[in-house]
């Protein structure tokens, strides 16, 4: 059987595959890219088709310094066999087509469709159009043409969900070249956020994680400093939402009145992911980051003070053009008082079309490697302390599907506990879902797990893990040949889900 059989199904139907590079926002417009296909009547490739679907979709990433390195390669590994297969199509969306858009075709001819970050709603049509006129179609809107919640989804997760809160940010780090890419920011109405919420819940989702590229900042387009506290205790009155959590938030609009929200909203998780970036007040000011560290350090401080168990994350940023070994040791003395359950670390690399790629002082590639060493050190200790502080405690796990690797041969089950902290328990003899709850005590840290080796305290069956049922069950019930296969880009892994995103909130 040829590879075009095999991607094709019993009735004929096209094929469509979706690769996905970047942050949290990709993740979920990839989640919108397949359901726009499904609804125009493609189904998803089998696991593992590696190219042998009727179409593939890139849904690009600009941040890196590689990051169009990485898109050529992959382009012309798919170029030979799009010639030996008449109709297959290349589609190319995300910030790297809405920064590249009339580069992508000149380099690589054998795409069919280039299309940008505010007009992911036309892939089907411009699809077709390619088809019909036999000629690449470049289509780049400028501003959002509509909220990209309104476009068909299809999740990967039948009890956890992504909601995109608003779209754009209106900060202008000198690291990062989202803002250009995505426009300023603009906000959903809160009515239409809880109405899908709300959705959601209905369908058996328990989990949520409110998305934005500056979530705290919402509601500055409305003219409401308090709309994101507001949004949070919404979510509070829900019935059936077990869970809320959000990412990514900023510093800068980090107010008391959420740190309120956090602590008296029943569901709202204790868990907070606080991008830092650099502890140096000068090294700050160069990202032109609208923080210093005292005022990094008070958040923390409060957070701590209101929600006892929270377990904080971070992003940072290593050997940023001008950063002094008195600078890096700032950041040093910030991750030793913040205490950090997991710091997501990043070497700087060059985002072409950002300001910092053109400062004076760009450091060695051998000095940020050491730093970067040094500072991975630290947190690992930190990490495996902090972890280890958890031993003995009691804690409610919603059961996760497809995040622990090794849980076939450790005859274990994986799951997070209320301020997401990964832990693989012992599985118990009675069936156990993803979505469900199990109660366990933990035994054992490491750095970046929980064991608990014991026997499962309870077990309680939920809606959620209802809706995996139905779903996996309906799943394999498809008719032979539809090659759906497990999909990989889209359980809201708790945040930060995508460690090679951004980093630039």
């Amino acid at each position: 059987m040829s590879s075009i059989d095999r991607s094709r199904t019993a009735g004929g139907t096209r094929t469509y595959e979706v690769r996905t590079y970047g942050c949290q926002m990709n993740v979920h417009d990839s989640e919108r890219l397949s359901g726009l296909l499904e609804d125009a009547g493609y189904v998803r490739a089998a696991e593992g088709a590696d190219g042998d679907a009727d179409v593939v979709v890139f849904n690009t990433c600009a941040v890196r310094e590689n990051a169009d390195n990485k898109l050529y390669g992959n382009l012309g590994h798919l170029a030979p066999k799009k010639a030996s297969r008449p109709g297959m199509q290349i589609a190319v969306g995300g910030c790297l087509a809405q920064k590249d858009r009339d580069t992508i075709v000149k380099r690589a001819p054998w795409v069919d469709v280039v299309f940008g970050t505010h007009n992911i709603g036309k892939l089907p049509v411009l699809l077709e159009r390619a088809r019909v006129q036999e000629e690449a179609q470049v289509e780049i809107a400028e501003s959002l043409e509509a909220f990209p919640s309104t476009l068909p989804t299809r999740r990967e997760s039948a009890y956890a969900a992504w909601v995109s809160i608003s779209v754009g940010c209106n900060n202008t780090c000198t690291f990062c070249i989202v803002p250009a890419l995505r426009g300023k920011e603009k906000d959903r109405r809160p009515g239409d956020i809880l109405a899908e919420v709300e959705a959601l819940v209905a369908e058996g989702v328990s989990e949520i994680t409110l998305l934005g590229q500056n979530v705290n900042a919402y509601g500055s387009d409305m003219g409401d400093r308090e709309a994101f506290s507001k949004l949070l205790r919404a979510c509070g009155s829900i019935d059936g939402l077990e869970r809320v959590r959000f990412t990514s938030p900023h510093p800068r609009d980090f107010t008391d009145d959420v740190i309120a929200a956090m602590a008296e909203t029943p569901n709202a998780m204790p868990q907070l992911h606080m991008p830092l970036q650099s502890g140096s007040d000068p090294v700050l000011r160069a990202m032109r980051r609208s923080y210093r560290q005292e005022r990094y350090l008070g958040i923390i401080e409060k957070v701590r003070a209101a929600i006892p168990h929270a377990a904080i994350t971070t992003d940072i940023i290593v050997g940023f053009p001008g950063e002094t070994e008195e600078d890096f040791e700032q950041t040093l003395h910030v991750v030793r008082e913040a205490r950090f359950a997991q710091a997501y670390t990043f070497q700087y690399s060059k985002r072409p079309g950002t300001p910092a790629a053109e400062m004076d002082g760009q450091i060695p590639k051998a000095v940020v490697q050491e730093r970067y060493e040094r500072l991975v050190a630290l947190q690992e200790e930190i990490s495996w302390e902090e972890n280890k502080k958890q031993v003995g405690r009691t804690l409610e796990l919603m059961v996760a599907e497809g995040e622990g690797r090794k849980d076939g041969t450790t005859h274990r089950l994986s799951g997070r506990a209320p301020d997401n902290r990964l832990v693989h328990f012992t599985k118990p003899g009675q069936e156990v879902r993803p979505g469900d709850v199990v109660t366990v005590e933990i035994t054992y840290a490491a750095p970046h797990h929980l064991l608990a080796e014991g026997a499962v305290l309870d077990v309680r069956r939920t809606r959620a893990g209802d809706a995996w049922e139905k779903r996996n069950a309906a799943e394999q019930a498809k008719p032979a040949g539809v090659l759906l296969g497990l999909p990989k880009i889209g359980v809201p892994e708790p945040q930060p889900a995508v460690a090679s995103g951004c980093g630039c909130d």
